[in-house]
């Protein structure tokens, strides 16, 4: 797999917004042939996507943008994630929101990720205004929470940016494979200053999609290398204690 070398869109990007940045990147890869990410993994099973029969104003939101080449869905890591982290909130009802966007290798289709995710979470945070929002995201979809959590104006096909007040109904984030670590030299933590602290931004080790590294296996073995399940303490804390300091749990991990 060959991924594109950065340096020089760092070194020209300026005072360019991040996900201006992170976008255009993009688009470069896909002009230039250069493929992103790692191959998807193999097909998800059953996603328990919250149905219209469930609560409407669920205690947990959890709001999910699967990988590239995933099916419909929130994806296998998806699916660890919400399976891990039910019983870590005990008992409370929680609701998941597959994302609807293509998850193609037409990478800037992920704006319509970002546009769908955000009016979603919006309209639950004015409906639901006491539930907690979980927002999660892998590989392209880790790119997708980039988006709604970072622009603050409409950004390349991004038209729906999210007031700030909404961040106040968003327990916590969680990203797995996520590029703008490698394309802004920056993870989510330190990339939006009003989710960043309440963010765990994840990448498996040497994940090229992540990391400088070149061990292509990696982007696919989030799940069995357990950060599914450190994902859903984090949040699991965050939710169940949400007076905890959160400057204290946000990070970003390399395994």
């Amino acid at each position: 797999m060959k991924i594109i070398d950065v340096a020089a869109f760092r070194a020209k990007s300026g005072t360019v917004p991040p996900l201006r940045r992170l976008l255009i990147i993009v688009a470069a890869a896909v002009v230039s042939g250069v493929t992103l990410v790692a191959p998807a993994v193999l097909p998800s099973g059953a996603t328990g996507i919250a149905s219209a029969e469930a609560d409407p104003c669920p205690a947990v939101q959890v709001v999910f943008a699967r990988g590239t080449g995933e099916p419909a869905g929130i994806g296998r890591v998806g699916d660890a994630f919400v399976d891990a982290l039910r019983p870590l909130v005990k008992g409370k009802s929680v609701a998941v929101y597959a994302v609807n966007y293509p998850a193609t290798r037409d990478f800037l289709r992920a704006a319509d990720g970002a546009n769908d995710a955000s009016l979603f979470v919006q309209n639950t945070a004015t409906t639901c205004p006491d539930t907690r929002i979980v927002l999660g995201g892998y590989s392209q979809g880790a790119a997708v929470i980039d988006a709604i959590t970072v622009a603050d104006q409409p950004t390349l096909g991004f038209n729906q940016p999210m007031p700030a007040n909404v961040a106040d109904h968003v327990a916590a984030v969680t990203v797995f494979g996520n590029p703008s670590i490698r394309l802004l030299g920056s993870p989510l933590t330190a990339l939006s200053p009003l989710y960043g602290p309440k963010t765990i931004d994840l990448c498996n080790g040497a994940d090229p999609v992540c990391s400088n590294g070149d061990d292509v296996a990696a982007h696919s073995l989030y799940v069995q290398s357990g950060f599914a399940t450190q994902a859903a303490q984090f949040v699991a804390d965050r939710i169940v204690n949400p007076a905890a300091p959160i400057t204290t749990l946000a990070e970003q991990t390399q395994g």
